[in-house]
């Protein structure tokens, strides 16, 4: 058994961290070695498992067995309590430069139990440009036993300058096969549903899970997928535009309801709320009103976050669909990841070219693109949900 086992189609890239786990183990008694590297970059198309397998190689570097999975240092890494690993989860919009500095005086520390001090990044592409440089000059000038671990979609994502310090690890999207075989023998799903899954998410391995064992997750892709054969006039443009933030402000709103409470009721007991004694509570709280605000700050930030995160996973759902209607149009011999609505694919694919398919697929791409910059949601879905119905 090992850390790495649970990686799904990432042969390549385990061969890769194991050799590179022990050259770390060669290396402790007499520093750094030629065999470790100091800066990790794990690339990969989402549900590829890019933090998956930086925690997995983490464990690794950690363990004295190089990734056993079963001492206790791999269980601690593996449920996120081990006091050398630091994860790093941006919970907004971006990370800034005053959290990156913080994380970096954090990671210049001694490692405590390990024998490494290992930095796991996550998202470390929407650090903002100033926490890109701090970061930079970090990564360039390490500690001895500190290894920076960063995730991010594409080396192009990072500053050059900080992939160049790195080495890259590229995972690949895991063929359908074996997502499916990973829900049927760990999840118990019945074959077909797991089938289904792991074809209609495209190899994203938590996207299939959700869809395998949530009926809501099945319900929303299907309001998705019926998006393109609504789009009969301007009015339904407008309307099929609403639904879909709608539904993304309520899975935002929902997915933050209870942790905001909870965040923001722990802040109010450390500035003394409900404590006793005269004056205490009073000035106590006064004195956490710019902490509350901040907090109040991050909140939305993160809210916003998930609101796009959202947006954008019902986006590529409908990029997979014209990317199969397009393929049908060429009569390509590759597997339709909507091949259960396989009769309204052919439909679309008879009553349209592959030029309005692909720009359709342009305006799709085009509405990220503006979400990203910030434009309002509601505007950048009705431009998008119009150049759907007239692409021809």
């Amino acid at each position: 058994m090992s850390v790495f086992d649970d990686l799904v189609g990432q042969d390549q890239a385990v061969a890769v961290l194991s050799r590179a786990a022990v050259a770390a183990g060669d290396a402790v008694e007499g520093g750094r070695g030629a065999g470790m590297t100091h800066a990790w970059l794990f690339t990969g198309p989402p549900g590829s498992g890019r933090e998956e397998t930086a925690r997995a190689f983490a464990a690794a570097l950690l363990c004295p067995d190089g990734g056993c999975g079963h001492c206790d240092q791999c269980h601690q890494v593996l449920i996120g309590s081990h006091p050398d690993l630091e994860t790093v989860r941006p919970q907004g919009l971006s990370y800034s430069v005053k959290q990156t500095r913080e994380l970096i005086l954090r990671a210049a520390g001694a490692p405590t139990q390990g024998r490494w001090r290992v930095i796991l990044f996550e998202d470390a592409d929407r650090a903002t440009e100033s926490a890109a440089n701090a970061l930079l000059k970090a990564i360039e000038e390490p500690p001895p036993r500190t290894v920076w671990l960063l995730c991010a979609p594409a080396a192009d994502d990072m500053m050059i300058t900080i992939r160049s310090r790195c080495r890259v690890v590229t995972l690949a999207t895991p063929r359908t096969e074996a997502v499916a075989h990973v829900l049927a023998t760990r999840d118990s799903v019945p074959w077909d549903t797991a089938h289904f899954a792991a074809r209609a998410s495209q190899g994203h391995i938590s996207r299939a899970r959700a869809l395998a064992l949530d009926e809501g997750v099945r319900r929303r892709r299907e309001a998705v997928l019926a998006i393109p054969r609504s789009l009969s006039g301007v009015g339904e443009c407008v309307s099929a535009a609403e639904r879909l933030v709608k539904t993304a402000e309520e899975e935002a709103a929902a997915a933050t309801a209870a942790l905001n409470e909870t965040e923001t009721t722990e802040l109010r007991k450390i500035y003394g709320e409900g404590s006793t004694g005269k004056g205490l509570n009073r000035g106590l709280v006064r004195g956490g009103a710019g902490a509350l605000k901040e907090l109040e700050d991050r909140q939305k930030s993160r809210a916003t976050r998930i609101k796009r995160d959202s947006l954008d996973a019902a986006l590529l759902e409908l990029v997979s669909f014209y990317r199969d209607v397009l393929a049908m149009q060429f009569s390509a011999g590759v597997e339709l990841a909507n091949d259960d609505i396989r009769f309204d694919l052919d439909q679309l694919a008879k009553m349209s070219t592959p030029e309005e398919t692909l720009r359709r697929i342009d305006a799709i791409m085009r509405c990220r693109e503006r979400l990203d910059a910030n434009v309002n949601p509601q505007i950048a879905v009705e431009a998008m949900m119009l150049s759907l119905r007239s692409a021809a």
